[in-house]
């Protein structure tokens, strides 16, 4: 059996994608998974950290605002799906899997010209035009939200949630080694900020221009800068040396930071709140307004409606973020309310279902 699965370009993608190849792998071992991303991208570096290959697209995305980047779009597509076909002819794959991103549109347009079965994994609730397009030839289209018979056709939807990372499905909550592993205090509230893996420039200001407050409530305060403004935070942390705060661009035991957290800041892609709905802690969301279809707010939106999170608008960030926090913290309520309702959310075997999709596709091709 070979698969191809293609995306990337934020965690959001890559992390499903990877969930999905390992899922593949425990069902089927001798089969051959190859993965397509985008040149210069994140995948390029994490999946091979996940023992996996990768082939490099030269695509790019269409910027929305006039730019000469766009210039070179349509030769980089040209490249692109010159080089997806001859990927096609080289590893024959039995079904490609798009999980978004970039290199996911020509990878998939190839192999469906070449009549070979596609299966979408949108992770949003706003399907984005790319996958809208793809979705009419594609053979199965795995969803995670209701109501998606608007962008596809309803006889090729399957509701499977999104898959998260292995360790996030069986956390242990308040985990000693967790707090021994931050050099936090048990006794403390904790407060867990992640802006997603390219970091968040209004989240990172908020809490910048008020860890004053946070300090106040003595709140211990996990903050993921991404890497474009890490230093900047740690610039501003020389004040407060003797406080717990602990800054890192980039968490690489998310598992333990999700377990001690009493309170999560976070942006609103769908494969992070996805994991949110594992971890089932109070959220507040801030979804970015630089993305297609300002789609964020959308997946904020659908826990918002069930008071499974709080919504902050990115422009409100700075301002209200910080205080938002703290009014929630001193609601228990409301806590607990949030706690409740987003864990009743949670779709813990969505990697499992997407591959029982695949498997049932090639079934029929062989």
């Amino acid at each position: 059996m070979k698969i191809i699965i293609s995306g990337g370009g934020t965690g959001g993608h890559i992390f499903p994608a990877i969930a999905i190849a390992r899922a593949l792998q425990r069902r089927k071992p001798d089969v051959e998974i190859l993965f397509v991303g985008a040149q210069h991208r994140m995948e390029m570096e994490k999946v091979p950290a996940a023992g996996y290959r990768i082939i490099g697209l030269p695509v790019a995305g269409l910027q929305r605002r006039l730019t000469w980047k766009n210039l070179t779009f349509l030769p980089k597509l040209f490249i692109s799906l010159t080089k997806c076909q001859g990927i096609i002819n080289s590893f024959k794959p039995d079904v490609v899997i798009g999980v978004g991103g970039y290199a996911s549109g020509p990878m998939l347009k190839t192999a469906q010209r070449n009549k070979i079965p596609t299966v979408i994994q949108e992770q949003n609730s706003y399907a984005g035009l790319t996958n809208k397009l793809l979705g009419r030839k594609a053979t199965k289209i795995c969803v995670a939200y209701d109501g998606m018979d608007k962008y596809f056709p309803s006889s090729k939807i399957v509701f499977t949630g999104n898959p998260i990372r292995k360790g996030m499905q069986n956390l242990v909550m308040n985990s000693p080694e967790a707090f021994e592993y931050f050099g936090f205090s048990p006794d403390k509230p904790t407060l867990l900020v992640v802006g997603g893996s390219l970091g968040a420039k209004s989240i990172n200001e908020s809490m910048a221009f008020n860890l004053d407050e946070l300090i106040l409530k003595k709140v211990q305060v996990i903050w993921q800068t991404g890497k474009t403004y890490y230093d900047t935070a740690r610039n501003e942390l020389t004040k407060y040396s003797d406080h717990k705060v602990k800054v890192v661009d980039f968490i690489n035991r998310m598992d333990y930071a999700f377990s001690i957290a009493d309170v999560i800041i976070s942006r609103a892609g769908a494969g992070t709140i996805s994991e949110l709905y594992a971890v089932g802690k109070p959220v507040i969301l801030v979804p970015s307004p630089n993305v297609a279809e300002d789609h964020q707010t959308k997946n904020a939106m659908a826990l918002v409606n069930k008071n499974a999170a709080i919504l902050v608008k990115d422009s409100d960030a700075i301002d209200s973020l910080v205080k938002t926090y703290i009014n929630l913290i001193d609601n228990e309520v409301k806590m607990v309310e949030l706690s409740k309702n987003i864990k009743q959310l949670a779709h813990m075997d969505a990697d499992n279902e997407i591959v029982d999709e695949i498997l049932k596709i090639v079934e029929k091709v062989k």
